[in-house]
């Protein structure tokens, strides 16, 4: 008996055979890694305290309970099925139904496409408040599984915006003159050395990039420092968080801040003498690189105090069209740290891990598909795909920690969950039959044997 309507579709090989090819092979899955994603979602309880937060829009009897929906459709974008509509065929992958509590044959389908959209348009706006309080709520349950003793000494804060472009007119889009384009704005925090997602918050399309900024630090501080009392906490980030607010709560916070500075006449006058130096040196070795550090107190007219900015000069000879010529260019940045200025702007430009991890969580977890007419569904949409990223991420901090390279999200996910596979629901278990030439075995292998000694 076929599982498929469809006539097959018939290819011409050069092995003397023609293939047929038919969506007729019965219960299997093309994401046989999904038992990976449901034991970390099940160790970190990511959708069980988002979905906690969800507000319960039906009456009567239900046939998908809320953690069942909210793991389904953040295992779903894990997988690389970011759209609803994905829904109506997944609904019935034996391996997502048993990964989201229900048997691959004999248990019920999953929910559709119609359930997801009414699922995403169900919280307000304070739903998704307390939703994003869980995600950092479940960040620092394992940030301190992290760190030796159960309790880091620092914690160091990046921060970044990025563009999500409107698909239409929904709410709160609105046409950003730096990126030239009608889009959300969304606000990003990343924990600077493990990786870590920590929060998202949505904003409107036209925001600067710092609005938010200090409302979303306050909460943060709040949690760390209700769970580790002592924990020193600083912040990273460019220059469009250069804002004396930004800096006016750090200092009143007690929280060390270095965030970049946007280039202007005083702070060029400021560099001059550094940059001809950095010229002639480079010009005196032959036209190689050459980096300089200093620093000043600098203060601009809205800051009401002068704060340490650090500098950096870097000059080279360049090819152009009417012969070489040695350049330079300046870098600033504004900051309580005393480290020596190069060592401080070294040390500066390692947030370019941040925009990273954003490219991951945009490109490998589509985060940039804020598609629905409501901002407050966009908001948890954003969620859901954050929630996607930590179980991806975490899997890849295991097997960096076992000494595997580490991966861009997409390559694991290639790597470690698109394995075929024939699901079969025996008496006394579920048995996965793998594709056996599938090159991530040693993955698998790496993984089951740091399960014992995983944070």
């Amino acid at each position: 008996m076929t599982d498929s309507a469809t006539p097959p579709i018939r290819f011409d090989t050069p092995a003397g055979l023609a293939l047929e090819a038919a969506f007729d092979g019965g219960r299997l899955t093309s994401d046989g890694g999904l038992p990976w994603l449901a034991e970390v979602d099940g160790e970190l309880g990511l959708c069980a305290a988002l979905a906690a937060r969800v507000p319960e829009w039906r009456r009567g009897a239900v046939a998908h309970p809320l953690e069942a929906l909210v793991r389904q459709r953040v295992l779903q974008i894990a997988c690389g099925y970011e759209d609803q509509d994905d829904a109506d065929g997944l609904r019935s992958d034996p391996l997502l139904k048993l990964a989201c509590g229900r048997l691959p044959e004999t248990g019920g389908d999953l929910a559709s496409q119609p359930t997801m959209s009414r699922l995403e348009n169900a919280p307000g706006l304070r739903d998704c408040y307390r939703m994003a309080l869980a995600l950092g709520e479940v960040y620092v349950r394992e940030r301190g599984r992290l760190a030796p003793g159960g309790a880091p000494e620092r914690i160091l804060l990046d921060l970044d915006g990025t563009d999500d472009p409107a698909y239409g007119g929904q709410e709160g889009t609105a046409y950003h003159g730096y990126y030239r384009q009608r889009m959300y704005h969304p606000l990003l925090v990343f924990d600077g050395d493990t990786g870590q997602l920590v929060t998202v918050v949505l904003r409107p399309g036209s925001s600067h990039a710092s609005r938010g900024a200090v409302a979303v630090l306050r909460r943060i501080v709040r949690w760390l420092r209700r769970e580790w009392p002592g924990v020193e906490i600083e912040i990273r980030a460019d220059g469009g968080f250069a804002a004396p607010a930004v800096y006016e709560y750090c200092e009143a916070a007690g929280v060390g801040y270095t965030v970049g500075l946007v280039p202007n006449a005083r702070l060029e006058a400021l560099a001059a003498p550094l940059a001809e130096r950095a010229v002639s040196e480079s010009e005196a070795a032959g036209g190689e690189k050459v980096r300089l550090g200093s620093e000043a107190a600098y203060g601009a007219g809205s800051w009401g105090r002068e704060r340490r900015v650090v500098y950096k000069a870097e000059a080279q000879r360049v090819e152009k069209r009417r012969g070489a010529e040695t350049l330079a260019n300046t870098r600033f940045v504004v900051t309580s740290r005393a480290d020596e200025p190069q060592a401080l702007y070294d040390w500066y430009v390692g947030r370019g891990g941040a925009e990273g991890w954003v490219k991951d969580y945009k490109r490998a977890l589509k985060a940039d598909r804020l598609s629905c007419h409501r901002f407050r569904a966009n908001q948890f949409r954003l969620l859901l795909h954050a929630a996607a990223y930590c179980l991806l991420d975490a899997l890849r901090r295991r097997l960096a920690a076992a000494g595997l390279e580490r991966m861009q999200l997409d390559t694991l996910r290639l790597r470690l969950v698109k394995v075929a596979g024939r699901v079969r629901q025996l008496a006394t278990r579920v048995h996965l039959h793998l594709a056996s030439s599938h090159p991530g075995q040693d993955l698998w292998r790496t993984l089951a044997a740091e399960r014992g000694s995983a944070p």
